[in-house]
């Protein structure tokens, strides 16, 4: 038998778990800060630069590309090889990966800050970043694949499959979903447009959270915990149809994300469908993880490495439960754009991501640095810690949330809505904010702990940088592919895996989009319905660089009490020139589809100088900045040219007299303004603002209820 000696590389790993680390205390402590300003809005002092709205996207990228990010490559550095009995393919482009993964990260955060965003939900970074995501991400492949192809073990084990899994689907989904024009170096026009781009874009966020935040962590789970609990994982023919099932199902239930909304029924129904269907092979999931412990739950009292597996699984379950519950429509229609959502977010994020990935790194380091775990004492105090607040963060939200829907839908006996005022509504659950805030800050102490706790656990061992190991060569027999053996046929060849893996996830997708996209009437046109002016697309380009779409919708469902409160539903017609759309996910504040001409520009340059001068109690941070800058016209041309390039219907050679058209209309508010004793220049910021928020739903005239 021909024995072939070979080495793992710990350096790249330790590098990822640093990262890791770094960036677990930074996506947290501007969780805790955005957490606390939705109470007290001052807390932005005043900057652009740190108000809710960029600070938000901030929170999300950091958390989820750059911790839990980091957390995936390094458990996948770890185990790979090993389950492969050979080396990482190419140490340089491992490197290569992790010096342009944390690029990635710092040009995310800069620009994030400085209001550079496309607006789209857990894909806010401009096209060059997109670019580089797609080079980095590639890089990464190429070195798994290539090291699952050498590998000296014949089969490839469950974990392996769920790591080929996420590559190839977050490859689809960035790519079609990041499909835009370049207007400037940083300024980009999706080319979807209204209905098409949110089912584009919610089949992408939701299946980013099933293949960025939840295959790689099944990997890990079917790696780690059967490695911590020192016992081979509970079934084999279990996996099988948990992976299968789970990566066909999952890519068909984004639409469950627009319910009530002006996508067209069909689609809400499939998503409905499948994500009641998930239920049973994400359930499968999590059972073969906690059964892999039967009969060793005494091991789990004295384990602390354990105590965060067995909590992570268990949120695993409980959000992947919920998420089909909140799926259906009656449920949907109580709790969608509620703080229940956000509950149900950080279950997932807190619970199965965090703490699988603290007893991964509770477990890895020590075997990095060839000792024990410092003090198993401090990490019993961080999972305490840890699930205090946990508990107390989802409960607030959940109690959030509930009071709010029943708010928003009260009437009076006659008739009339009971909370009319939304406001009213916000400063029902301020107690609850502040409670979110103090959970935060607990689940941040408890990060605090585990790095003291591997800090020290580093210092009293000495690193390993590689380990020398050995395994005979892998010999490649011609076996038949045999009636029951499929699978084991498969889990010898990578590639062919790879590309079933592929279909699998396509399928849905495909199935989804060509009606959408290609079939008029799923899109009804409305003859009314025009561009906007170059006034009111700058005026957007602002809204969407302050990210208000954070706080506000701009989707009236058609609900008597949303009606009563804000006007007629929306129709699918209406946002056929909107490039991206901006039906938003969570109402902090109220939806403004039909804000334009329920209240003067006079009103609206108060509000946004001031907030609690025209709403007394108003969480929205002040905007003094846009009544100080100059808005940037010369990008007004190239604008409108790639608007036309996507379809929008502005004429030939338009841009070259749209500054003109632009001018007047803000003079045109500006005079408004100074008729009402305000004095402002009309080429400043604040005027395209109010032009667009006066044109929102403006192009439906709707008869006024009696």
């Amino acid at each position: 038998m021909n024995i072939e000696k070979f080495s793992y590389d710990n350096k790249i790993v330790k590098l990822f778990v640093i990262a890791t680390m770094l960036w677990a205390v930074v996506g947290m402590l501007v969780g805790v800060i955005i957490a606390t300003q939705l109470y007290f809005p001052a807390l932005n002092l005043g900057l652009q630069y740190t108000t809710f709205g960029r600070l938000r996207p901030l929170h999300t990228n950091a958390v989820i590309f750059a911790f839990v990010g980091n957390a995936i490559f390094a458990g996948i550095y770890y185990s790979l090889p090993r389950l492969c009995k050979a080396s990482m393919f190419s140490k340089l482009l491992g490197n290569l990966h992790f010096w342009g993964w944390q690029l990635i990260i710092v040009l995310a955060a800069v620009t994030l800050v400085s209001g550079i965003t496309t607006s789209k939900e857990y894909a806010e970074l401009e096209w060059p970043i997109d670019i580089l995501i797609t080079v980095v991400w590639v890089i990464f492949g190429i070195n798994m694949m290539a090291t699952i192809i050498k590998r000296r073990e014949k089969h490839m084990y469950v974990a392996i499959w769920f790591y080929i899994a996420t590559f190839i689907t977050v490859a689809v989904l960035h790519i079609v979903n990041s499909l835009e024009l370049p207007v400037t170096f940083l300024k980009s026009y999706p080319i979807y447009a209204g209905v098409q781009d949110a089912l584009v874009q919610w089949w992408y966020g939701h299946n980013a959270v099933a293949f960025f935040l939840t295959t790689p962590f099944l990997g890990l789970m079917y790696y780690y915990l059967p490695k911590a609990a020192n016992r081979p994982i509970y079934s084999y023919r279990l996996s099988i149809l948990h992976f299968w099932a789970l990566i066909f199902i999952y890519i068909w239930a984004g639409p469950h994300h627009l319910l009530y909304s002006a996508l067209p029924d069909w689609a809400q129904s499939l998503g409905t469908v499948f994500s009641l269907m998930l239920i049973a092979p994400s359930w499968g999931g999590m059972l073969n993880g906690l059964l892999t412990l039967r009969g060793a739950w005494d091991r789990v009292r004295d384990n602390p490495i354990l105590k965060f597996m067995v909590v992570a699984v268990t949120a695993y379950g409980m959000s992947t439960f919920e998420g089909p519950m909140l799926s259906l429509k009656n449920v949907n229609a109580l709790l969608h754009y509620t703080d229940w959502i956000v509950s149900h977010v950080h279950v997932g994020a807190l619970g199965w991501n965090g703490f699988l990935t603290f007893g991964m790194l509770y477990w890895l380091v020590p075997k990095l640095f060839g000792t024990e775990l410092y003090s198993k004492k401090l990490a019993n105090a961080h999972f305490w810690v840890g699930t205090l607040a946990i508990v107390m963060y989802v409960s607030s939200m959940y109690w959030a949330g509930l009071a709010q829907s029943l708010m928003w839908k009260q009437f009076t006996p006659l008739g009339v809505l009971q909370y009319p005022n939304f406001l009213e509504t916000v400063l029902q659950i301020v107690p609850m904010y502040i409670i979110r805030s103090i959970a935060g800050l607990i689940y941040l102490s408890g990060v605090i702990l585990l790095i003291y706790n591997l800090i020290m656990t580093a210092k009293q061992g000495k690193f390993i940088p590689t380990e020398e190991s050995e395994a005979p060569a892998l010999i490649k027999e011609k076996d038949p592919l045999k009636y029951g053996l499929i699978h084991r046929w498969l889990e010898k060849r990578p590639i062919q895996f790879t590309l079933l893996a592929t279909v699998a996830i396509l399928i849905g997708g495909v199935i989804e989009f060509i009606p959408t996209f290609l079939i008029k009437s799923n899109v009804p046109t409305i003859s009314s319905v025009k561009p906007y002016s170059p006034l009111e697309l700058q005026g957007r380009d602002i809204y969407i660089r302050e990210a208000c779409n954070s706080c506000h919708s701009q989707m009236v469902r058609p609900f008597r009490s949303e009606t009563a409160r804000y006007g007629e539903y929306s129709k699918a017609g209406e946002f056929v020139y909107d490039h991206p759309f901006l039906w938003g996910s969570k109402r902090t504040g109220p939806d403004l589809q039909r804000e334009g001409g329920k209240y003067s520009n006079l009103w609206h340059y108060l509000h946004l100088e001031n907030p609690r001068s025209m709403s007394p109690g108003s969480i929205m941070p002040q905007y003094t900045w846009l009544i100080q800058q100059d808005l940037n016209i010369s990008t007004t041309p190239k604008k409108i040219s790639v608007m036309r390039s996507l379809g929008v219907p502005y004429e030939n050679s338009y841009e070259n007299f749209a500054n003109d058209d632009l001018m007047k209309q803000a003079e045109t508010i500006s005079d408004d303004l100074l008729n009402n004793g305000v004095i402002i220049e009309p080429q400043k910021e604040i005027i395209a603002l109010i032009a667009y928020l006066q044109r929102l739903g403006t192009d439906i005239k709707v008869k006024p209820q009696n």
